[in-house]
Formats: structure tokens, sequence, C-alpha cells
């Protein structure tokens, strides 16, 4: 791609005293030499063949892992209009203002605007209504998700990318650089576990929660595209009392293993396309189950931990699913073991709320 992949005999000498002092446990030791690494322009990664890889700094801060983001509410680094970014030019930059309890409203009762396809984007992010994203790979689908987001909504945008698998995290910067007040980018070194690496959905998808500070949080997809504004329904959905909305539902049948697809109206489950919720109930339950390692039948353990009304709006939505990469081109046999792992907990949490409403 353009970019350098001879690694320096100082820069490797420096990742193996860091991999030793790990290997040690001597963790502040570690951690100076990864700063010693990326002042000299390169990255390291922990999970590479030979215990340890690494590749050019990218123009972005990187976080070692999904653990190590700070959640106190805050814009991230990002390097001032005409510079250009490279090692020790970052520079945390104000948080958007949070919402001052003193007014009594909360921003659910806000709708949000759509942009209505036109050739002009939105200038300024709503405070009412985020969409979080997780990046992990496949770049196409990534700015495809974006632009439309971007032309058809004011949602702001929050997106975690989990280690610029080719090249993604890149176009979610550039994307984030030709909008700033509209998307907000976190990076991390660190991979998603259903793509050999370790960070696991569920924590993704908390901190990301985590990091917002909308009334309302939206979980989608990059495979999920919309053709209109699709968020104002399920926002509306909110303001009516439903404690999530989302684009598909389902319930579960007598054997509660088979789920039917359900809505409009309300359901038992949300699934994690396209899904809206009352970011302070989400919360209040912990967010998204840190055991969900992948996203299969995590969003239906999610949904069933919420208390109130879920609901699929009596609107068609206009939204498309395009190629579900996440399903398709991960492996079959990781994919089945994590989606039974997840459902053993979905069953559970459906035969306790079975019993509390027994007689």
């Amino acid at each position: 791609m353009g970019r350098a992949t001879e690694v320096p005999h100082h820069v490797r000498g420096l990742a193996e005293q860091r991999a030793k002092a790990r290997a040690d446990r001597d963790f502040p030791a570690a951690d100076v030499l990864r700063e010693q690494i990326e002042q000299a322009g390169w990255q390291v990664r922990d999970d590479g063949p030979h215990g340890f890889e690494l590749t050019p700094k990218p123009p972005f801060k990187v976080w070692p892992a999904v653990s190590a983001i700070p959640e106190e509410p805050r814009a991230p680094e990002r390097p001032e209009r005409g510079t250009e970014t490279g090692p020790g030019t970052e520079s945390m930059v104000a948080s958007q203002v949070l919402w001052d309890a003193s007014l009594a409203v909360s921003r659910v009762d806000e709708a949000i605007t759509g942009a209505g396809a036109t050739e002009e984007y939105a200038k300024a992010a709503s405070a009412a209504v985020t969409v979080a994203l997780l990046v992990d790979g496949w770049p196409t689908d990534v700015r495809k998700c974006v632009d439309a987001l971007l032309a058809y909504t004011d949602a702001r945008i929050l997106a975690l990318d989990l280690g610029d698998i080719d090249g993604a995290g890149t176009v979610l910067h550039e994307l984030a650089a030709a909008h700033p007040a509209r998307i907000e980018e976190w990076h991390v070194a660190e991979r998603p576990h259903w793509r050999s690496g370790t960070a696991g959905w569920g924590a993704c998808r908390t901190k990301l929660l985590r990091l917002d500070t909308a009334d309302v949080h939206v979980i989608m997809e990059t495979s999920t595209i919309l053709d209109g504004d699709a968020l104002t329904p399920l926002a509306e959905a909110l303001r009516e009392g439903a404690t999530a909305a989302g684009w598909k539902g389902g319930d579960p049948g007598d054997d509660l293993r088979e789920w039917s697809p359900a809505g409009p109206g309300k359901v038992r489950g949300l699934l994690g396309y396209l899904l809206a919720v009352r970011r302070a109930a989400a919360l209040d339950t912990g967010g998204i189950s840190g055991q969900a390692r992948y996203y299969r039948n995590a969003d239906l353990e999610f949904s069933l931990s919420l208390p109130g009304d879920l609901v699929v709006p009596d609107v068609a939505l206009p939204v498309h699913q395009e190629r579900h990469r996440a399903y398709h081109e991960v492996d079959p046999d990781y994919r089945d073991r994590e989606s039974r792992r997840t459902y053993d907990r979905v069953l559970r949490l459906l035969r306790s709320n079975s019993d509390t409403k027994t007689p």
C-alpha cells in the first residue's frame, strides 16, 4: 500500500526487549518500550505469529486494547485541520457537552432529523441519537454504511476500529477527517475474537455504550445499509415508551430453541442488525455480556436482559442488508461453537423469565 515494511533493527530490538519484559511480567517496562517503538514510527501488536508483530504507525492514535480506552466522556484525539498527524502530534480535544440535567427534558423527546439524501450532509451531529459501529475489516462495507448514515440522517456516528484489518480503520479515519462534526473514531491494536484476536463482541459493544453521551444508542452492523431515514421511526418508538426498538424482532417457540420472525409491535427479542435502545436502560443492565465473544445470539441475550417493552415499528424501514460477513466469512466451527455458548445463557434467561411469570 505504499508504506515501508522493512522494520529497522533498533525497532525490532525494542520489540524483543518488550516481549521479554512481558514474559517477565514487568508491564511498566513493557509500556515504556511500547512508547519508544511508537516514537520511532511503528506500532506493536501482541497477537502476531511470532509473539509480536510490528507495523508502520498509522496517522491516528491506536490504543493497545479495548479495555485501555478511557471511558470519561470526551472526543478522541484528532489532528488540527491543515496539519499532518505524526508521532507526538496528537492532542485531545474537548468532548461534546453533556446533557444538562437541569433542563429536566430527556433528549429522547427530541426528534432527530433525516438528512433527506441531499447532496449536503448534515453539518452538525444530533445530540439525541448516536449510531455505534464496530469496524472489523471489509473497508468497502464501512464506507458504504457510513456514507448512507451521513446522507440520510444527522445522527452522530461513534465507531470502534479493531486492528485496522485490511485498511478498514484507515477508511474510517478518512471518513472522520472529512466529517469531523459527525464521526467520532476510536482505534485499538486488538483484533476481534471472531477474526483470531482477543476483543470480544460484548466487551466492544459495551465500551461503545459507555463512550456514548446520547440518550438513544443505536447498535448497527456495517452490513446494514440505509436507503432512507430508518432511525426516526426507531427513536419515535422510544419516545412512545419502548425501551428498545429494532428493524427485526423475534419470538421463541415452545421449546425455547427455535425463534420466529415477529413484529410489528411488541416482541421478545431484537436482532442487532439495527437496534435502538435507551442508553440509560442498557447501562443499568450492565451493557452487553462480556462473555459474548461473538455477535450471534448475543443480541437476543441483551434484549432479554432489558426491562420494559421491545418493539418493531409498524412502518417498513428503508434499510437493507448486504452480505453479512460476520456470519458468512467466519470459520463455521467457531461460529457454531460460540453461538451455542451464548445461546446457553439465552436459554437460562428465557427459563428464568418464564419462572418469574408463573403464578
